[in-house]
This record gives structure tokens, C-alpha cells and sequence, in this order.
């Protein structure tokens, strides 16, 4: 670590410490050369991926666009903002979970019509309108028809005693 006052490359880490938070270091560093002690912070830096779009574009990961889908889709629905900012954490942390430079849209997609299922049926039909380019009735049909049968519940494994 460079020193603030002098310049000189080589410093001694005095005492480190980890914040309240847990989420950063501190250390308190003392110059070789001008003798001199100065604090540095060590933090987590993640990189979130790059979004590929379907035209081959490359965007960064903006979590207000991805916010402004969730609004549009939830436009006069029921649904506290809590659950928009949870969605949109859970999103994040799966993104940067899967540990890749590039996600195409489309899977970004995929994940955001996953959140909104879970959170409104109404806005996930919307969204999926949008989303795959209904262009009929049929469309629609089709997602209606799977928002509308009830989930799959599993059979019971039978108990080989009996």
C-alpha cells in the first residue's frame, strides 16, 4: 500500500479490524519510510454480469430497469413494494450465485416471470404478454390455462411395511 504522505511503497499493518457490519475491514498502517500511520478499508467488491441481449448487445446489470419491469407489470395490483425489493434481491443474489460474465436476457427474463408467478398472477400474465410477443388470443389462452390448473402436488411414496 502506497503511503498517503510520502509515497514510499512499504507499510506494516499496525491493527485490523472487522466493522459493525461485518462487511469491512480496517486497518491502521504506519509508513516505513516517513513513519507516519494512515487507515485503509478493505472491502468486497462483486461484479455483476453482463446482460446479452438478444440482438447480441451487452448491457450492465441495472437493477432500476429490472425495478421498472416489476412496476409496469404490478401497475394497480396488490403487492407492497417490499415484495418488489425482495424479488429484485433475490434476483441479484441468484445472478451473482451463478458466477458467469454474461447471462443472456432471455434467462433474466425467465426469472423475472418466476418472481412474478409467486407474487401475482395478474402481472405475470402481463408480463409474459409482453415478454413473449402474444400476438392472438391463443396467446393467452395458453398462459391463463397454466396460471389457472392448481399446482402439482406429489404422491406419498408407499410405505413398504404395509
Amino acid at each position: 500500500m502506497k503511503c498517503p504522505f510520502c509515497g514510499a511503497l512499504e507499510t506494516q499493518v499496525v491493527d485490523s479490524r472487522v466493522s459493525e457490519e461485518g462487511e469491512s475491514i480496517r486497518r491502521r498502517r504506519r509508513c516505513v519510510g516517513c513513519d507516519k500511520r494512515f487507515t485503509t478499508y478493505e472491502t468486497v467488491e462483486l461484479r455483476m454480469p453482463q446482460i446479452v441481449k438478444t440482438n447480441a448487445i451487452r448491457q450492465e446489470f441495472d437493477p432500476a430497469k429490472l425495478r421498472t419491469s416489476f412496476m409496469r407489470a404490478l401497475h394497480k395490483r396488490p403487492v407492497p413494494t417490499e415484495y418488489v425489493d425482495e424479488a429484485i434481491d433475490r434476483l441479484t443474489q441468484e445472478l451473482l450465485s451463478l458466477g458467469e460474465r454474461e447471462v443472456p436476457s432471455r434467462r433474466l427474463g425467465e426469472m423475472v416471470m418466476r418472481e412474478l408467478y409467486r407474487m401475482d398472477k395478474v402481472a405475470y400474465v402481463r408480463f409474459a404478454s409482453v415478454y413473449r410477443d402474444f400476438q392472438g388470443a391463443e396467446d393467452f389462452r395458453g398462459v391463463l390455462d397454466e396460471v389457472a390448473k392448481p399446482p402439482a402436488r406429489r404422491r406419498a411414496k408407499p410405505d413398504p411395511t404395509q
